[in-house]
């Protein structure tokens, strides 16, 4: 009777994507930025796969990183097994979820429309379900989800509220300055943040946090100068008004310049400004099975680039 030898392998899921993603990028630095882990990480990770098989993975010289033929086939078999454990969960997600389930999000303006591909994924993944959008302003970010009106928003980062979970990232871009037609800087044609020191910027009132407005509207310029702030606007229709009489500028996202060209109003690029990016977000108690199916399906589409 023959001897059966098991050989223990219990492979971390995270190795596992560790190995994929370097079998992608053939690069540890890029590797570690794309998963967000340290360089340190990788080489662990590789190394402690290559001495439970006892077999090279990857070539490694001091300027290339290359798959060695196991490494391939490895690629090859991991890539397949992989992606049936994905949709077994997404199956048993689906089951989770039931039929008919349509979840609130709340956007910035027309913010929706560039999220029709994770719609159209979810709407797939999950037979019956369906996305919402409902409008939220960023005088009153993170009200809806806490009154319980949105199970989800879209929101620039960073989100640092106790009771708020923030999901993955769904697009990045850069800012505009929303100026009057006839103001100085639309002549110029662009605009930067050292500008703003010399004009004042909406006050979005008491119910936005400083720290989240001045991710988007800083208080003081690279410079240090200060940038005033006033008069007070609640809504996107209210500091597009006040833009458009000459009272303000207002810094936002490149997003705005795309659906809205209101007449008496120059969107201008903000050169030296760093990219926004916006993550799902919704309230840490209300968490269900719906929830998580959109923020899977988005960290599987990835961010999209406006």
């Amino acid at each position: 009777m023959g001897r059966l030898i098991t050989l223990e392998l219990s492979v971390e899921l995270r190795d596992i994507e560790i190995f994929l993603t370097l079998a992608e990028e053939l690069h540890f630095g890029r590797t570690a930025e794309r998963l967000h882990v340290s360089q340190a990480r990788v080489s662990q990770a590789v190394s402690k796969q290559e001495r439970r098989l006892g077999v090279a993975l990857f070539d490694r010289t001091s300027r290339r990183v290359s798959l060695t033929p196991v490494g391939r086939r490895l690629r090859e078999d991991l890539r397949q097994a992989l992606d049936l454990l994905h949709e077994g969960l997404a199956r048993a997600e689906a089951a989770g979820l039931g039929a008919g389930q349509t979840l609130r999000v709340g956007v910035f303006g027309h913010a929706g429309h560039e999220l029709r591909p994770l719609v159209e994924v979810f709407r797939a993944r999950y037979p019956g379900s369906d996305v919402q959008f409902n409008e939220i302003t960023g005088s009153h970010p993170f009200t809806a989800l806490r009154t319980g009106d949105n199970d989800v928003n879209v929101l620039w980062l960073p989100v640092a509220e106790p009771d708020l979970t923030v999901g993955p990232t769904v697009y990045t871009g850069g800012r505009v300055l929303a100026v009057s037609a006839d103001h100085p800087l639309a002549e110029r044609g662009t605009a930067s943040l050292e500008d703003l020191a010399d004009y004042h910027v909406v006050d979005l009132g008491p119910d936005a946090p400083e720290y989240w407005v001045a991710s988007m509207v800083p208080t003081r310029t690279p410079g240090g100068r200060r940038i005033p702030r006033g008069p007070t606007a609640r809504t996107f229709h209210e500091v597009l008004s006040l833009v458009a009489a000459g009272k303000c500028v207002q810094p936002l996202g490149e997003i705005a310049a795309r659906y809205h060209s209101p007449p008496g109003i120059a969107f201008l690029p903000v050169r030296d400004a760093p990219d926004v990016h916006w993550a799902l977000t919704w309230h840490s108690a209300a968490d269900s099975p719906a929830i998580r199916g959109l923020a899977r399906t988005a960290a599987d589409l990835g961010p999209i680039a406006l």
